[in-house]
């Protein structure tokens, strides 16, 4: 896929995302990696059940307070991208 679209396409981000981050424009893949580097280097994935991810204060701005399953993660995302 060619850079600079789909899931390479730059995004603007919500406030609590660009601080996450640690800049105001990133894709979703890199959003997606990111998060999933640091759930896995913090121990966020429950114990019994690895789907489910467990939000840390850092990640409770971004997907909620509470367990989330790994496959609504995406759509907790969208909510805090924006196109130009």
């Amino acid at each position: 896929m060619a850079k600079g679209k789909g899931l390479n396409k730059p995004m603007n981000l919500s406030e609590d995302l660009a601080d996450f981050i640690g800049k105001d424009r990133a894709s979703r893949a890199e959003i997606t990696k990111k998060l999933w580097d640091y759930i896995k280097k913090n121990d966020l994935q429950d114990e019994k059940d690895r789907r489910t991810i467990v939000p840390d204060d850092v990640l409770a701005p971004i997907l909620g307070s509470r367990p989330i399953s790994m496959f609504k993660v995406a759509t907790k995302i969208s909510a805090h991208v924006f196109e130009d």
